[in-house]
């Protein structure tokens, strides 16, 4: 087995998994590598501190973390194994920095983890373990990452699912969802691009200082968080190649995505 790359990806709402461009993307970037032997997803939906992992012990429902849409979403499944030898292996890592774990036996996958997921891996036969971001700060995420990257080594696929712009202020249905996106949101993931393909972690972590519109591409960094984690990961593990797997806009949001080998 091949060393699984790292991935951020941007998830969307769950109306994105009706557009064909996006899954046929997401489906044609997991073709592109070795199936992996478990996956740990970091999704912009969930913030917990301590950093808490999802259930080992019994299959739960998902979380439908929105509302306002149609029934149809509300009713999506996604029965993956569960990974509790990755959980494990996550507080190992975890506790040689002094970072605790918990577990939430409770909480299902979000939809930041089963929307991309589904189309990715619609067999739902791959272990998925998710796990909290505890901050918000850069440098915090960073550290995870590294500390996270020895998964690697045994098959596990690291993803962060945020989103490389998301301003839902932009987002207008009636104008559809190949309309011109607003020149912030295309400057901001110019700068992205340039910068994550770069590897310039220290500039990185300095997003909302140096980037354009950075406060407007994101009005809160949740969005962004995950690919801390993700770079933190890829840098320790020693990966140098940066790519974008996915590229262009979605109602005005940037669905850029990297992968990281």
């Amino acid at each position: 087995m091949t060393t699984p790359p790292v991935l951020f990806l941007s998830h969307g709402a769950p109306p994105l998994a009706d557009d064909a461009r996006w899954t046929a993307e997401l489906a044609r970037w997991s073709a592109s590598f070795d199936k992996p032997t478990n996956i740990l997803m970091v999704s912009a939906h969930w913030e917990d501190a301590p950093v808490t992992v999802s259930p080992t012990q019994r299959k739960v429902p998902l979380t439908y973390d929105f509302w306002g849409f149609p029934q149809k979403y509300f009713e999506v499944q996604y029965d993956a194994p569960l990974a509790p030898e990755l959980a494990d292996e996550v507080a190992g890592l975890l506790s040689t920095k002094g970072v605790d774990v918990q577990r939430d036996e409770s909480r299902g996958l979000d939809h930041g983890a089963y929307v991309p997921l589904v189309e990715m891996y619609p067999d739902a036969d791959v272990p998925v373990l998710q796990m909290s971001m505890p901050t918000l700060d850069p440098g915090e995420l960073v550290e995870l990452g590294r500390a996270l990257a020895p998964l690697r080594d045994q098959g596990t696929l690291i993803v962060g699912s945020g989103f490389t712009t998301h301003n839902l202020r932009w987002f207008n249905p009636r104008a559809g969802a190949d309309s011109t996106p607003p020149s912030v949101s295309s400057e901001f993931d110019h700068w992205a691009a340039e910068t994550v393909e770069s590897g310039d972690l220290d500039l990185l972590e300095r997003m909302l200082e140096v980037a354009p519109a950075a406060h407007e591409a994101h009005p809160r960094t949740e969005h962004w968080a995950p690919l801390y984690i993700a770079a933190g990961a890829a840098e320790a593990s020693g990966a140098t190649q940066r790519a974008t797997a996915v590229d262009g806009f979605w109602f005005g949001l940037s669905k850029r995505s990297w992968q990281f080998d």
